[in-house]
């Protein structure tokens, strides 16, 4: 926008405004020189006239023409009669002069110079007019572009932001009608695909449900029977067989947990706007009082407004996780920050504490599954890593001594209202994420 506009207002000035300046300089110059004839000529005639009278020429005869008033150049003005005499008046031009000479038929001699340079100036000053002219022009073009951008990259970062959740599979995005037309249907359009791809989605999920409990009904079934054969029979070669089944069975019903798995996976994400406050909140009020139990402190530093593009169940659970490593392997009081983080638009989560922090030969290893310090399985921490990085962020040991964890998370712009452009994330319970936090590593 700003460099169609600038592009135009430059065609404008130059197809227009140096024919103009040009023209304009031309026509102040020409009037200038036009105004000192016109006063040679009126001079010119009045000495005539007294010629003819036989009245005398003087010196007030000569002063009205000197000029220097009501925007007149000054000028020296000569007069020399049809006897030789010559009369003078006004200051004699030094330098380059403009003189308009006039003869009287009595043979008398009107002369009257004036300044060039104060010709040229005069043509400068009108020159001066229209590049100042078309500076304003710049502005006001540029001031128009500026309007206009940010008036159609309002609606378009709306429809971008409703577009990218539509890629995460997420729930039609409301938005606010742009006022431009062409915009707005190009969101009616992709409101309309959101609907159908919830619909299929729907299906799919449902057919999923279905799938799942029509084959797990009598898989289950046939697992039961032959269990009833191992046991009624006294054949070893049975027993074996059946044992062969069942296993045969059991691998069935782990290939159908795995498609069902990568069905779900591949339906879209699970990314939504959500409230880093309110996530802090629910966890601040279930582990408070494991914390009083054990003489420590939790302390929350995260602001009302922080907004993330984040799983809500994953996040409490990651979350969760940290805490609670926190409580079992740190010291002190633990606190819960967040802060922005780069350009970017990123935002930090950190979970620190003041226990003695993690050793020099598990630091390097500490997300990697089985590692731990003795009181844990090892798998809390590598879990919680992979929950970050499904919704694109990452988690990292920010710090070793004291320790502090930090989660990067990608924000949601100030310049967005989260409640009219993404879906709003739902205020799911972190108590669901239990079996994440069962054995934490650090």
């Amino acid at each position: 926008m700003l460099q169609a506009t600038i592009a135009a207002v430059t065609v404008a000035v130059v197809l227009l405004g140096i024919p103009l300046g040009f023209y304009g300089a031309q026509l102040v110059s020409e009037g200038e020189v036009n105004e000192v004839e016109t006063r040679a000529e009126n001079l010119a005639r009045q000495v005539e006239s007294r010629v003819a009278s036989g009245r005398d020429i003087t010196e007030d005869l000569l002063e009205p023409y000197v000029g220097g008033e009501e925007g007149n150049l000054a000028a020296s003005v000569s007069v020399v009669a049809p006897d030789g005499t010559r009369l003078s008046v006004g200051e004699p031009v030094e330098g380059r002069a403009h003189p308009e000479v006039v003869r009287t038929e009595s043979g008398a001699i009107v002369l009257i110079s004036v300044d060039a340079w104060s010709i040229f100036w005069r043509t400068a000053r009108a020159v001066g007019l229209v590049v100042a002219a078309s500076v304003v022009a710049f502005g006001a073009g540029i001031a128009m572009a500026l309007w206009q951008a940010q008036r159609l990259a309002a609606p378009l970062v709306y429809l971008a932001a409703s577009a990218e959740q539509l890629g995460s599979g997420q729930v039609r995005p409301r938005l606010e009608a742009s006022g431009v037309e062409e915009i707005d249907l190009v969101a009616a359009e992709l409101a309309r695909s959101a609907d159908r791809l919830a619909g299929r989605l729907a299906a799919e999920r449902q057919f999923a449900a279905d799938a799942s409990h029509q084959l797990r009904t009598p898989l289950t079934a046939l697992s039961m029977r032959l269990e009833e054969i191992s046991a009624a029979t006294d054949k070893d070669e049975v027993r074996e067989e059946a044992r062969i089944s069942l296993e045969q069975v059991e691998r069935l019903v782990t290939v159908v947990d795995d498609l069902l798995t990568r069905s779900r996976r591949a339906s879209g994400g699970t990314t939504e706007a959500v409230h880093l406050v309110e996530v802090v909140r629910q966890q601040e009020e279930e582990w408070r009082p494991a914390y009083a139990a054990a003489g420590r402190r939790l302390a929350v530093e995260v602001p009302d407004d922080v907004t993330v593009l984040a799983t809500p169940g994953a996040l409490a659970q990651v979350l969760a996780t940290l805490i609670e490593n926190s409580l079992t392997h740190g010291g002190g009081t633990t606190t819960v920050r967040s802060r922005a983080s780069g350009p970017a638009g990123m935002v930090v989560l950190e979970v620190a504490d003041e226990g003695p922090g993690v050793p020099d030969d598990l630091a390097p290893r500490i997300f990697e599954r089985e590692v731990t310090s003795g009181r844990g399985t090892g798998l809390g921490l590598s879990l919680a890593r992979d929950l970050v990085a499904a919704d694109g962020g990452r988690l990292e040991l920010a710090q070793r001594r004291p320790p502090v964890f930090a989660v990067f998370l990608a924000g949601v712009p100030r310049t967005l209202d989260p409640d009219l452009v993404l879906p709003r994330g739902a205020l799911v319970s972190p108590r669901k994420g239990r079996r994440l936090r069962r054995g934490p590593a650090r």
